[in-house]
């Protein structure tokens, strides 16, 4: 049996993908995955390699809003399918959930499965202006899509409600919830937390609506009070409408009130480094990081939004903020100034919930099951 898999980034496939690619082969599957710029990085071209995938890369430009390019994509999409004669495609992220489930409805592959991964620019932020266009004309896209899927995973119940409410999908579209993408709890084993100050951490790319800005923010007003702690920020910025521009993060850096790590491939020893994991997003489907930060034993401070909520259990594991609420971002991370055991114990608790309720393996086992694989 041939699947297909169709990816928006690359590296996703090995970060976010690797392990439910893997249980594919497992279960005897010829396995073939498509993004943009799949060659271009010597590394993640190996790995997918070593991993017995087949490789195929694809002109796709996720910033793009020229409806010619989009045209295109979908063109090359449906004769790659047409070439590959896969009995099963899943997609993730907009434009392969898009574009791919339509090329693949075209070609009439058997089994059409798309994965929401989380919402992005079109449904955050104002609807006013170009963002409200692109809204307009991504939500419709996406009802074309959708209801041509035989089965859509969704990572929260909030993107389902959603997708209900703007009638994206209907009582008749086969719908599955799981709990995000998951975590391989071996891989990101429990680390002992540093000793000394409390160390803060924020990995995202650097978009708006990651709430990079409230976190920056944040680690200027508590670095004036509170000279020894440590800000440190992973992440790069990013074709999108939304990005922080690069002044913008040169201004952060130079303040002194960041530790900017750049893009990391393992963020592992950045994690290690840090007592609290720091997510002020608007909007997720499931934020991998968090459970990674959750995985090796670290407290989580993030907002009480769609996807962010589902990580945290108030007063257990960590806390939950408003969104765009600096000062009462300010007041969880002083938490853990005042109380220092504070973030021994939410790390303890962070583990036990990643193990019972984010396995990768228990997720992807409820996926394949429910691709019929």
């Amino acid at each position: 049996m041939r699947v297909l898999v169709i990816a928006g980034f690359a590296e996703s496939l090995l970060n976010f993908r690797g392990p439910l690619l893997s249980a594919m082969i497992a279960r005897g599957l010829e396995v073939h995955v498509a993004a943009p710029n799949l060659f271009e990085d010597f590394c993640i071209r190996k790995k997918l390699e070593l991993l017995s995938l087949n490789l195929h890369d694809i002109c796709l430009y996720r910033a793009s809003t020229n409806p010619l390019t989009d045209l295109k994509l979908l063109c090359s999409l449906t004769l790659l399918i047409r070439k590959i004669q896969p009995d099963f495609v899943l997609s993730y992220t907009i434009k392969p959930v898009i574009y791919g489930t339509i090329a693949s409805w075209l070609v009439g592959v058997p089994r059409r499965c798309t994965l929401i991964t989380g919402l992005g620019y079109a449904f955050t932020g104002n609807a006013g202006g170009v963002r409200g266009l692109v809204k307009i004309v991504v939500q419709s896209l996406y009802k074309l899509a959708l209801f041509r899927s035989h089965k859509v995973f969704f990572q929260n119940n909030d993107d389902y409600d959603l997708f209900r409410t703007l009638g994206l999908i209907t009582n008749r579209t086969s719908t599955v919830v799981v709990n995000g993408s998951g975590v391989d709890l071996e891989f990101f084993s429990v680390a002992p937390l540093p000793l000394g100050p409390p160390h803060f951490l924020m990995i995202a790319r650097l978009l708006g609506d990651k709430g990079v800005r409230e976190y920056a923010q944040a680690a200027q007003q508590l670095k004036a009070k509170w000279p020894d702690i440590e800000f440190s920020l992973v992440g790069w910025l990013d074709q999108n409408p939304d990005s922080i521009s690069q002044s913008e993060l040169d201004s952060w850096i130079q303040s002194s009130s960041l530790n900017y790590l750049g893009r990391l491939q393992d963020i592992r020893p950045a994690m290690r480094q840090c007592s609290v994991y720091v997510l002020p997003s608007y909007r997720e489907g499931m934020p991998r990081t968090v459970l990674e930060a959750m995985a090796m034993g670290r407290a989580v401070i993030t907002t009480h939004a769609p996807g962010c909520r589902e990580t945290v259990v108030e007063g257990e594991n960590g806390f939950l903020v408003p969104i765009k609420s600096i000062d009462v971002l300010v007041s969880a991370m002083e938490r853990f100034i005042y109380e220092p055991q504070l973030a021994h114990r939410m790390g303890r608790r962070g583990r036990e919930l990643a193990e019972e309720r984010f396995d990768v393996n228990k997720i992807n086992d409820v996926m394949l099951t429910n691709m019929g694989l």
